[in-house]
């Protein structure tokens, strides 16, 4: 994909005016931090514009030089680098230009929830949990759960935790859908394999602005919290069940003591959730394209498949397996999945443009 000049030039232009608008000190407040985002999010395109613009002009100027005998030689070495460079650059940089999901750089909310399969399910739920946990340290992220409801032999049978760091949704949004793992389970004395399933779903964290939430559109029930938590889950009403009347959403939290804390998880949760709504709705076309390219991450879509009696993990969406099942659980080896799905949704989303 050859990038026009003018199209470098307008890059760096628009770049050097941002530039100049902050080191103004004219700027305060949200135009400020408009401006900085502006920074942020035009800075890598930039300079790679910059650099591809750098080597089309050292191109010209060592074609020149072609026609002095004793340049020559040194001017084909460095243009048979620069050739091979260009190409590299145009693709990067038309990369960086494509349209970006308006929620990329947000937090995220996770929800994973077993499915079929029973306490095994419970257990897989509890084992997708701690790969995303490692994997957010990694990334250097923060966890911190919102709710849970914990299974008698471990694992969850429902968890939601927040996500927050640099690039958390861009990273984490093709998780969503269903997950299905082939193992023997511990219990299971004759040593079979069976199948199970969990469901994840990344939803987009908005801030307050983002949605606007009525109270008058909310019916907010305490109750007992059942389950784990000892003599208080018996004798306080802290858990609490919100629902929206305009859509029917309904989220409840139970995890912590205090029912002030539930309710603000709660509240956070529903954000979420309507946040999406409104995204699919305003973001329709796009978001099929979307879909189109790496699947929908509909819950009810099978995505991977966790195989452990022969160590594979099989994404089949995009038809990669990779031996490499222990890593990848551990949370580490994510990485490479999800670097993969980034980069086919890039490759198709180049190739749509290009059409």
């Amino acid at each position: 994909m050859t990038i026009p000049p003018e199209r470098l030039d307008q890059i760096a232009n628009r770049f050097a005016e941002i530039e100049a608008r902050m080191a103004s000190g004219q700027l305060e407040g949200e135009e400020f931090v408009q401006a900085s985002r502006d920074y942020a999010e035009l800075e890598p395109v930039a300079k790679l514009a910059l650099e591809l613009k750098a080597a089309r002009e050292e191109v010209a100027g060592l074609e020149d030089m072609l026609s002095d005998p004793e340049m020559r030689a040194m001017a084909e070495e460095e243009l048979e680098a620069l050739n091979q460079r260009i190409p590299e650059l145009e693709q990067q940089l038309a990369v960086a230009m494509l349209p970006r999901d308006s929620a990329d750089a947000k937090p995220a909310m996770l929800e994973i929830r077993a499915g079929t399969g029973g306490d095994e399910a419970a257990l897989f739920a509890g084992d997708l949990y701690r790969m995303y946990e490692r994997f957010a340290g990694e990334q250097g992220w923060k966890v911190e759960p919102v709710s849970m409801s914990a299974s008698e032999v471990g694992g969850f049978k429902e968890i939601v935790a927040n996500v927050t760091g640099t690039g958390v949704f861009a990273k984490l949004k093709f998780e969503s859908g269903v997950h299905r793992v082939q193992r023997v389970p511990e219990t299971e004395s004759g040593g079979r394999i069976h199948t199970s399933a969990a469901t994840v779903a990344v939803l987009p964290e908005p801030d307050e602005v983002d949605v606007q939430i009525d109270a008058g559109d909310l019916k907010i029930d305490t109750y007992r919290a059942s389950g784990a938590g000892g003599q208080h889950v018996n004798t306080t009403d802290s858990a609490i069940r919100i629902t929206h009347l305009p859509t029917g959403l309904v989220v409840t939290c139970q995890d912590g003591r205090s029912q002030h804390k539930n309710r603000e998880k709660a509240m956070q949760v529903l954000r979420a959730r309507l946040y999406e709504q409104q995204r699919e709705a305003t973001e329709g076309a796009e978001a099929e394209a979307r879909k189109a390219m790496v699947g929908s991450g509909d819950r009810s879509e099978r995505i991977r498949t966790y195989n452990f009696p022969q160590g594979r993990v099989t994404d089949h969406r995009i038809g990669l397996t990779l031996h490499k099942l222990p890593e990848i659980i551990a949370g580490p080896g994510l990485g490479e999945l999800v670097d993969a799905l980034i980069a086919e949704d890039e490759a198709k989303r180049l190739a749509a443009m290009n059409e």
